[in-house]
């Protein structure tokens, strides 16, 4: 383990020190300070020992490891008893205040006896006297000792929580805690919730608080009737402690909360992004409360049948749930047993039942924007991707199934899938005996029946490559299997995947065109060569070549590639018709429409559409009707009527719950709806589709697919300030093995880690924030054909930097993200980073601060003169205007008042002066304010200030802008007061 230089004098010590304490708690932080107090012992002076223990037994405590920070404190209370003038008020403030540290690490252990406990207390309370000190932490731990052991608490609650606190006494927010967690063992949830409300509130909070207390209040907030807030405690209560050592109890809870309230799968997944907590976990204590929460969620797995399920446990093996709930249980009952011998009671074996008996709460309630059952939870990427909606029939006879399934996908019937799944697993068997049946034929047939379907749902998935490599293999297996006409359709399919292939490796649009249209000549040469052909099989190869010139047209959009695909169209339409094959007929005028459409002729294909409905819903097949009002909703969007979009998309997806949602298009009604949706202004019911749409695409293993589309809403969250829905969707998504692994895209994950970023930023976990944003900008530093994007990048790090005071890290930063910005411009995202961090440093160093901030500016300067010569327009206001406006806040903020005057006036010129229905009000308000406040307050004149807000106060009312005169009026009234 990398370790720190060894300090040479107190001075390097002393930074080494600070360093450390910026690090998180863990076996790092820790080594570390265990080496600096080898080091601290070299030095004649005690002071840098002194503050070295320190470190060491906080490192210990968060770290938890209890039984290592009762022996540092006692080296500590030695060096104190020898040399107590070594220890100034600080020092011995902390001296003292530790003492409740080491009441805590000893009740942790079962091995130290209760009377040890007990005369350790005795030893503080001793200590306080001795000292002067108020007892009210004394009695803390006594009532805390009390608790663990089980005895009745009433007096030792009393003589505590009546006292007056002290400087030693807990922080406001743990004693809330405590408190509320009193009125819980009582029984009271209510008067529980009350104590607790200003830590859940967030007035109150510490290192540890809110986590612990929201980790807690999560059970009596749903035995209360208060879901949707439990909802969202869990979800920031979680982000607080997942994966911390010490705070592993709280991980427990919040895994026991997921098993109370149906959402199993989502505690399988949090277990397993802390399954360091195994191995980590160094106090018993804490090991029996997270086991427990466990042990809750395991039990609950088996229960419903899930008990072969893998899990995340012990390392140096393989867990499923069952198995490692069995171990777990062993564990957990060995620890409460421990505690009871050493208690004399039965207080931690009779806990651990109760928690381990409670009923579910809730039969569900939807955690997270990512809801899955344990049905979704697989081991592994099944062979078939599983099918959402009704289970179809499967026959049980060998021979019935395969005819029934060949006859089923004649039709092109969803329930065909499920089918061919089933002979999949029959024929991948070892003992597989085919039947010796003329009418199903020989194996190889089936063998290329398999084939020829895994390459369909390859080409759906557009993993071209498989299709075409699975096709050619289908084709040699029907040529074996003296089945020409079947050897056709998969040579056709083949001659599609390859020019899919072509057209991804091709240079425009019109390289791809070319492909297709070669390709759709060999169908038709295919077509005309092939003898015996079925009618199936005949509509299908009409199909197939009229696809391929519908993808010609969706590449060229050139009008003289349509009359093409409407006459291979009808030609499927009518030889269809003549053989009464409806599916054909069905994705004839599909076609059809399809085409007007993308041609341009919107009412054409709305017609088509409508007939296309009527024909379904009086002949079928049914299984088209949501396809259909997919495809009609679509084309309504386009046409802006978002309300009859809405309207058929919401049936067809009604309808799409009577089949697998992947034969049906369900995936895509999601998606349109939620654009609908968008439209309509109701975010909230969009944010619900685009989740849907995102884990059906999972399910069906278009993975990259689906983590755009939750990219997508993961943003939308944000943007609704659902902060910590965002965060835990991503959490979840980051977590997944492809993206552990590396397997999907960078730059799609780097996306992913922005939004994250973005989200903690939002949350105000600055440090988390800045961490991300830090290793996404020196990732993105590699970027070479993007450079656009690190410029984005690496600018926001430089203001998440200057927000922490880290100027000098931020001006590197930004420098960084001027020099991506010359290759690949990014105007206005630059200049309004470079404006903030100017902002920020004016604000938190003055006059200081004022020339580098007026350097940035500078920068900013240069790049709004950059957009001007390039023509580029600002989505907001002008980058010269918001340029102009903040030079007048950091002279502001730096109190060069002259000159900020002077750049807000220039402001407001760029600006000009409002109109009635003009969205610039509010802005040139808030200028006119500012300049008011800089010329009445701080040059305190007041009078020319008056007269322009009074000016403005005017204006604005003239033209009806009321609500904009608020400030003004009220800075007026202030300034008049002060004359």
């Amino acid at each position: 383990m990398p370790t720190a230089p060894h300090p040479q004098n107190t001075d390097e010590l002393y930074q080494a020190l600070q360093e450390n304490q910026r690090r998180p708690y863990g076996r790092t932080r820790t080594v570390t300070a265990e080496e600096l107090v080898d080091a601290a012992e070299q030095f004649e002076d005690p002071v840098p020992l002194v503050r070295a223990l320190l470190e060491l037994q906080e490192a210990y405590t968060y770290g938890s490891e209890p039984r290592k920070s009762p022996v540092v404190f006692a080296r500590l209370l030695t060096l104190f008893d020898e040399q107590p003038d070594v220890f100034d008020e600080r020092l011995r403030h902390m001296l003292f205040w530790r003492f409740k540290w080491v009441s805590n690490a000893l009740r942790a252990l079962p091995e130290i006896p209760l009377t040890s406990l007990r005369q350790w207390l005795t030893e503080m309370r001793d200590r306080y006297e001795k000292a002067g000190l108020g007892l009210q932490p004394y009695y803390g731990e006594a009532y805390q000792l009390a608790a663990h052991v089980g005895e009745d608490t009433t007096l030792a609650y009393e003589l505590w929580a009546a006292r007056t606190r002290t400087r030693l006494s807990d922080c406001e927010a743990c004693e809330i805690c405590r408190r509320a967690r009193h009125h819980l063992t009582a029984g009271d949830d209510e008067r529980a919730l009350r104590a607790w409300e200003p830590v859940l509130a967030g007035q109150e909070s510490c290192q540890e608080e809110p986590a612990r207390s929201l980790s807690y209040a999560l059970l009596p907030l749903l035995r209360t009737g208060r879901a949707e807030r439990a909802r969202e405690l869990h979800l920031a209560g979680y982000r607080g402690c997942r994966r911390n050592p010490s705070m592993s109890s709280e991980v427990g809870r919040h895994l026991e909360f997921c098993a109370l309230t149906g959402n199993e799968a989502r505690g399988l997944e949090l277990l397993a992004e802390n399954r360091n907590l195994f191995d980590e976990v160094d106090s018993p204590l804490d090991q029996l409360d997270f086991l427990t929460g466990v042990e809750v969620l395991l039990q609950r797995v088996e229960l419903l049948g899930h008990g072969e399920l893998p899990a995340a446990g012990y390392a140096g093996r393989t867990w499923t749930a069952g198995g490692l709930r069995a171990e777990v249980r062993s564990r957990a009952d060995d620890l409460a047993a421990r505690f009871d011998a050493r208690n004399t009671t039965t207080a931690h074996t009779d806990r651990r039942r109760d928690r381990l008996d409670r009923a579910p709460l809730l039969d569900t309630l939807e955690l997270t924007l990512r809801t899955r059952s344990l049905d979704d939870v697989t081991p592994a990427v099944p062979a078939a991707p599983a099918a959402v909606g009704p289970a179809p029939a499967v026959p049980e006879s060998l021979t019935e199934l395969i005819l029934r399934t060949r006859a089923l996908d004649e039709q092109g019937h969803p329930d065909a899938r499920a089918c061919w799944a089933r002979l999949r697993t029959l024929v991948a068997a070892r003992d597989y005996t085919h039947p010796d049946d003329p009418a199903v034929g020989p194996v190889a047939r089936l063998r290329a029946d398999l084939l020829a379907e895994e390459a369909n749902r390859a080409h759906e998935q557009d993993r071209f490559t498989d299709a075409a490599a699975l096709n050619e293999e289908a084709a040699a297996l029907y040529d074996d299997a003296g089945a020409p006409g079947d050897a056709a359709l998969t040579r056709a399919g083949l001659l599609l995947a390859n020019a899919e292939i072509l057209a991804e490796g091709a240079d425009g649009p019109e390289a791809k065109a070319t492909a297709l249209t070669d390709a759709h000549a060999s169908m038709v040469r295919t077509h005309e060569e092939t003898p015996g052909l079925t009618p199936h099989q005949e509509a299908r190869l009409l199909r197939l070549r009229a696809t391929a010139l519908a993808l010609r047209l969706q590449t060229t959009r050139s009008q003289e590639h349509v009359a093409a695909v409407f006459a291979e169209a009808d030609l499927l339409r009518a030889f269809a018709a003549r053989h009464d094959i409806a599916g054909q007929i069905s994705g004839a005028h599909l076609l059809r429409a399809t085409t007007y459409a993308i041609s341009g002729d919107l009412p054409a294909a709305v017609t088509e559409a409508d007939a296309l409905l009527d024909r379904l819903t009086a002949h079928g097949p049914a299984w088209h009707l949501p396809r259909t009002l997919g495809l009609r909703g679509r084309i309504r969007l386009v046409l802006q009527d978002a309300q009859a979009a809405y309207t058929d998309l919401a049936e067809g997806l009604r309808l799409a719950a009577d089949w697998p949602a992947d034969a049906v298009g369900t995936t895509r009604l999601h998606a349109d709806l939620a654009e609908a949706c968008m439209h309509l202004g109701r975010p909230e019911e969009a944010l619900r589709h685009l989740t849907r749409a995102a884990e059906l695409d999972l399910r069906h293993g278009n993975r990259t697919d689906a983590y755009c589309t939750y990219s997508n809403a993961a943003q939308l969250s944000l943007d609704l300030g659902r902060v910590e829905d965002c965060i835990a969707l991503l959490d979840s998504l980051l977590a997944e093995p492809d993206v552990a692994a590396g397997e999907l895209d960078d730059r799609l994950v780097a996306q992913l880690r922005l939004t994250r970023a973005r989200a903690l930023h939002t949350g105000e976990d600055l440090k988390a924030a800045t961490a991300e944003f830090v290793a996404l900008a020196a990732e993105s530093a590699g970027w070479d054909d993007d450079r656009g994007s690190h410029a984005v990048i690496a600018a926001e790090t430089a203001v998440l930097l200057a927000e922490s005071g880290e100027f000098a890290r931020a001006r590197e930063a930004a420098d960084q993200a001027l020099a991506a910005h010359a290759e690949d411009p990014r105007y206005e995202h630059l200049s309004n980073s470079l404006r903030e961090l100017a902002r920020l440093q004016a604000q938190q160093q003055g006059a200081d601060g004022l020339p580098d901030a007026l350097a940035v500016l500078a920068d900013a300067g240069r790049i709004a003169d950059e957009a001007r010569a390039a023509g580029y327009e600002a989505h907001g206001r002008s980058l010269d205007t918001a340029l102009a406006y903040e030079h007048g806040r950091v002279n502001a903020f730096a109190g060069a008042y002259e000159d900020a005057l002077a750049a807000l006036d220039k402001a407001l010129t760029l600006l000009g002066e409002p109109g009635r229905d003009d969205d610039r009000a509010g802005e040139w308000a808030e200028c006119v304010r500012l300049a008011g406040v800089v010329e009445g307050l701080y040059l305190e004149r007041p009078a020319p200030a008056l007269t322009r807000l009074d000016a403005a106060v005017v204006r604005l009312t003239a033209l009806g802008h009321t609500e904009e005169t608020e400030a003004l009026t009220s800075l007026a009234a202030r300034l008049r007061d002060e004359e």
